[in-house]
């Protein structure tokens, strides 16, 4: 889940066969990255009505949902035919896949479209050798820290490793005034990001390449290292609780000294404080050497009755071609994952920003079909280790629900 930093917002289900599946309508169900007069519904309505100028006979019915809910959604609307979506923005894929119900990527796209995406990219959205996602954007995480509350603390340089993270939480910690040293987000809208970004801090993967592996020496390091900064009380109150928005909006207030930011947190910044100083440096771990998580959410596209391939098809070239995608990624703020839209971006400041910081990111396995239940029972326990639970038995459950 590539994250910004949007609210629950109101939605507008499709339903049946008669009202809104026919083979020409396109159900679209989409979550929302941010809000406002330019966030993702406006980005999609706006597309969707282009789309429809040069293509009057075909409809786009669009469903928007928050993070929160879109999962649930997703569940149920799976349940029947009629409501399951054409084409569903989220994050795993590799589940449906491999239950036969998604479209190959080479009949929903040209091979132009293919061939722009960047081969990394496209590589982590195939199963079994069979492209069937498409790369939506890129966010990779890195750590953003208050350069004001750095100085008052007396924090010299950002943290590299874990140990130096904690002993500069604890110096902002100590300045009160409400501030927090350290942004602890491990609530159930994205716990699997914060944990992901320790975790491989210390060495750990969650896939061997065959096998989702939770119950590891190294990520129990990383789940660790999570309890020790939530226990030394140099966090947010309620770490266990807190979603990722919450700490990046305290973050914009200058109550809370680092995070780890997305690509949109530059935006959020200039558009809600532009005042704030801050400055980025390399996620912080084990040892020092740089890695970091890197996230592609991904479109895709539901077979059903295999009626209406084609117009999904004509739907997702134009949104692809480099004007339209280009602009979608550009006005969210993340990182382009094709070839022709990273070379219309390369002055952005967000491309300039993170699309470096690519080269050490490791990516969620989405490509294998266990993740999706894995990285679910992540965002459902983690948050428990802040409240007392053994790490190594929080593993142990996510790794029972990944098997």
């Amino acid at each position: 889940m590539v994250t910004g930093l949007a609210l629950a917002i109101s939605s507008c289900g499709f339903g049946s066969k008669d009202s809104a599946d026919s083979d020409t309508t396109i159900n679209f169900l989409a979550p929302a990255y941010s809000d406002g007069a330019n966030g993702t519904k406006a980005l999609w309505d706006g597309i969707i009505a282009d789309f429809q100028k040069q293509n009057p006979d075909i409809k786009v019915n669009l469903q928007m949902e928050s993070w929160n809910s879109i999962n649930d959604v997703v569940r149920t609307k799976l349940q029947s035919e009629s409501t399951t979506p054409d084409i569903l923005n989220i994050d795993a894929y590799s589940s449906f896949a491999s239950d036969g119900m998604l479209y190959p990527a080479s009949e929903i796209v040209s091979p132009q479209v293919l061939s722009d995406i960047q081969p990394g990219f496209a590589k982590n959205a195939s199963l079994n050798g069979t492209q069937y996602a498409l790369p939506l954007f890129a966010s990779t995480r890195t750590l953003f820290y208050n350069t004001d509350l750095f100085a008052k603390a007396g924090v010299a340089t950002p943290p590299k490793t874990w140990a130096e993270l904690t002993d500069a939480a604890k110096k902002i910690q100590a300045l009160g005034d409400g501030v927090s040293g350290y942004g602890l987000p491990l609530g159930s809208e994205e716990a699997q990001g914060e944990t992901s970004i320790w975790t491989f801090g210390a060495g750990g993967t969650w896939s061997d390449g065959d096998k989702v592996t939770v119950d590891t020496p190294a990520n129990l390091e990383g789940v660790r290292a999570m309890r020790e900064i939530a226990d030394a009380g140099v966090t947010q109150p309620n770490p266990g609780a807190t979603d990722r928005k919450d700490v990046i909006n305290a973050f914009i207030q200058g109550k809370i000294g680092m995070i780890e930011g997305l690509p949109p947190t530059i935006g959020q910044i200039a558009a809600k404080n532009p005042s704030l100083k801050y400055a980025t440096a390399p996620s912080p771990t084990k040892t020092g050497t740089p890695v970091t998580l890197g996230v592609a959410d991904h479109l895709m596209a539901f077979k059903k009755d295999g009626k209406k391939a084609a117009n999904i098809k004509k739907f997702l070239d134009f949104f692809y071609g480099a004007d339209v995608y280009a602009k979608f990624v550009s006005t969210e703020g993340f990182i382009p994952i094709t070839n022709t839209a990273a070379a219309k971006l390369a002055s952005d400041p967000v491309t300039k920003a993170f699309g470096s910081t690519l080269a050490v990111a490791q990516f969620y396995p989405s490509n294998n079909p266990k993740w999706a239940a894995a990285q679910g029972a992540i965002r459902q326990q983690m948050g428990t280790i802040a409240q007392g639970t053994d790490p190594a038995q929080v593993l142990q459950r996510i790794q029972e629900a990944a098997k």
